[in-house]
């Protein structure tokens, strides 16, 4: 600790902070506001502060997860010695944050209050929230998926529970897709990583999203209603005890009917949840997490009528359509673990899961279509094409996994073996025809050619197995904080053979000159092992295109190198954080080829304050700057997710002179694909709070894509007689209104 120099007007607090099982507690932050003087507790709790006397001293202890101590101490003088025992905060009310949770990892912890009252597209108020944050970007407002500092959406790990979680694999748009697994009414707590994460976390090269879902005490329910689908939630639980199931249903029918494509949209999305945990003693506990998801696509077109171009040269498009889609997911995922506490520092965790999945898409869909120029009345193409397909894929897979966890007072050791099989059969069938007056494209005199097919039939058994160890090890030179995670990860698959080494390391700084700045370096060495999409080469023979399953594919590469620091401070006596973070990754490789056949690299600075802007809500601004490139076929090319900036803002606030209407503003700029601005609005009025047995009733409705911005989201490539193609552009949805009701008894 520093030396702290003594007068007669001064007097040294020293002092010890613990729990209520009497463990020290590192890192509590002690203040004296009144002075401005500020300090934190060592490993062992310990802590020394130098104070000017009065008459009365105020001394605040604060750190997240624990209710506020405040002492007070009379005309204080010379050295006086305390110990301080931090309470659990046990209900929201007796929560009282002063600051958010120093960050001396690569994954970050997100407030969960914020999934609640924010305008959603999805119903997938978690992957919203991620797609906010800083590096984040998402392609398409009706999707869960986002894309990480320059990554696709598949290199993103999920895990609920430490149980990594699968998605569905023949989605291939975002109005298909339904509920994400993730069930915002049963989330503890969210840890986001962008990059340099743990060993513990599997092999994912891009971001790490970690759910814990919460152990309920007492009894909990609310329901919730609008145009974009319903849910319900209840739960009910004990100190030993704890139950809680889902009920969710969503349908974008009311969104996709503002897409420039008109027919009949008649998607419907159903998904149960149930999470149940107990703890019979404290040398015990077993949870079990059970899901149901069926998910209905179906799609009738009628027309479409798109104009794009410029003021000075514009086209039109207009298509008329025939036929219809229908595609179903139905996945089923359920695992059980077992934790058995050997010591109060030791314990063992046995985690079996299974997942299943078995999907269809299939669509026949004629159009016609005339493409002109508006300023000359020019037809410049006339056509017809038509659209087949039927795919269909069933998955299983079966993962056993065993955790050891021990902790000393420096150290925090991790490690587990797990055990995955894997079993996936496709059969698939794909073929486009174009016909542009009269003539088919791509023209042969001798036969008739489709534009694209795709015939593939396979199936894959194979298993893997994963093992990993590390350690997080704390310690302090003087008021300098250290905190140092260190690990390695190894990886094998039957199917290629491949077996993969990741060591990775993380170093935390809380330097002594400032308590209130950390510094964060990180760099690790990451593989993606390939799943069934990036696997499946293809052929084309006489026009035909077949997809065979590469035994000889690698994993995908990616090194990581990470500095950062995080300033916390305080502007208008209210909380806030401000965080940088420069990254670089290299050697990534392009997937669904079937064969690694390009590298690149991913640069950029990440910068993000999050604070109070207005009090008692939390806001965010983040900017990203970032540049991607690609060497395919000896040449260096942008990568398809490359974005040199992006900008979001979320933005918090109640009206003046009430907590009753709250407003929460969401905005996205960006450079590039998907869109270039989208703003979303939202606002809520509690009608009903603590009264006749009900928590609340808010009332809400949002503005979606406030501004009406014809956002695009890929092109449809036309072919006219000459085989000249036409970009005409696929647009996001419209402006919209929503209206919704949320109950809580």
């Amino acid at each position: 600790m520093s030396t702290i120099n003594i007068t007669a007007d001064d007097f040294t607090l020293k002092g010890k902070v613990i729990d209520e099982e009497g463990n020290a507690l590192e890192l509590v932050t002690i203040t004296c506001a009144a002075q401005g003087k500020i300090t934190m507790s060592n490993l062992k709790g310990e802590f020394s502060i130098g104070l000017k006397t009065a008459d009365s001293v105020e001394v605040k202890f604060t750190i997240v997860g624990y209710g506020v101590r405040k002492r007070v101490f009379r005309k204080p003088k010379g050295k006086m010695t305390v110990k301080i025992v931090m309470h659990p905060a046990t209900t929201l009310d007796e929560i009282t944050i002063t600051q958010q949770r120093r960050q001396t990892s690569q994954t970050g912890q997100l407030n969960i209050k914020n999934l609640n009252g924010a305008p959603s597209t999805t119903g997938n108020v978690v992957e919203e929230l991620i797609q906010q944050q800083a590096g984040v970007s998402t392609h398409n407002e009706l999707s869960s998926q986002y894309n990480v500092r320059g990554g696709s959406f598949d290199e993103n790990s999920v895990y609920i529970n430490q149980v990594e979680i699968y998605r569905p694999l023949l989605i291939c748009s975002g109005q298909q897709e339904g509920l994400s697994v993730i069930n915002p009414n049963m989330v503890e707590k969210i840890g986001f990583s962008t990059g340099g994460f743990e060993a513990k976390y599997g092999d994912k090269i891009s971001s790490v999203l970690d759910i814990n879902y919460r152990h309920i005490k007492g009894f909990e329910t609310n329901a919730t209603a609008s145009l974009l689908g319903a849910s319900g939630f209840v739960g009910y639980g004990s100190n030993k005890f704890s139950m809680s199931h889902g009920l969710r249903y969503k349908t974008n029918k009311y969104l996709l009917g503002s897409l420039e494509t008109t027919g009949e949209y008649k998607p419907n999305f159903i998904d149960y949840q149930t999470y149940i945990s107990y703890i019979p003693n404290k040398r015990w506990s077993i949870d079990f997490i059970g899901n149901i998801s069926d998910n209905h696509y179906n799609f009738k077109p009628e027309s479409r009528e798109t104009s794009f171009g410029t003021m000075a040269d514009t086209k039109q498009f207009k298509v008329y359509f025939d036929g219809e889609e229908k595609d179903r997911f139905t996945t089923l995922f359920g695992a059980l673990g077992v934790t058995r506490n050997i010591k109060d520092s030791t314990s063992i965790k046995f985690i079996t899961s299974a997942f299943h999945t078995k999907e269809s898409e299939t669509y026949d869909i004629a159009g016609q279509y005339w493409l002109d120029d508006t300023q000359t009345q020019e037809s410049l193409g006339i056509g017809t094409y038509m659209e087949h397909a039927r795919n269909y894929l069933t998955a299983d897979v079966v993962s056993f996994k065993l955790i050891g966890h021990h902790q000393t007072r420096r150290h925090n050791i991790e490690a587990g073996i797990s055990l995955k099989l894997e079993k996936i059969k496709e059969q698939a069938r794909e073929y486009e025809m174009r016909d542009s007056s009269g003539y088919s494209i791509p023209h042969s005199a001798d036969r008739l050619d489709m534009i694209y097919t795709l015939s593939t039939k396979n199936s894959i058994s194979s298993h893997r197995i994963e093992a990993f160890i590390q350690d997080t090890y704390r310690w302090n030179k003087g008021n300098n904080y250290y905190t140092l995670n260190y690990g390695v990860r190894l990886a094998n698959w039957s199917f290629n053979k491949e077996t993969t080494v990741s060591p990775r390391a993380s170093l935390a700084i809380v330097p002594a000159f400032n308590n209130d700045i950390t510094f964060r370096i990180a760099t690790g060495l990451y593989y993606q092992a390939p799943f069934y999409k990036e696997m499946r080469d293809t052929t084309t023979i006489n026009g035909m295109t077949t997809a065979i399953l590469n035994d000889h594919i690698k994993s995908q590469q990616s090194i990581h190198f990470i500095a950062a620091a995080d300033y916390r401070f305080k502007m208008l006596k209210r909380p806030f954080k401000f965080t940088a973070e420069a990254y670089y990754k290299q050697n990534m490789k392009i997937t669904y080829y079937g064969k690694n056949v390009s590298k690149g690299y991913a640069t950029g600075i990440d910068f993000k304050l999050y604070g109070e802007f207005v009090p008692g809500t939390d806001s965010w601004l983040t900017l990203s700057l970032m540049s991607t490139r690609q060497n395919y076929n000896n040449e260096w090319i942008p990568m398809p997710t490359d974005q040199r900036w992006a900008v979001n803002l979320h933005f918090t606030d109640y009206f003046p002179g009430t907590e009753r209407w709250k407003m929460t503003l969401r905005l996205a700029f960006a450079d590039g694909l998907p869109f270039g601005a989208r703003a979303d609005i939202g606002m809520s009025y509690c009608a009903l709070k603590n009264k006749k047995g009900i928590k609340g009733i808010w009332l809400g409705i949002d503005c979606l894509n406030l501004f009406g911005i014809s956002n695009v989201n890929s092109y449809y490539w036309v072919t006219d007689v000459t085989n000249t193609q036409w970009a005409v552009p696929n647009y996001l949805t419209n402006r919209q209104i929503n209206t919704k009701i949320i109950i809580n008894l």
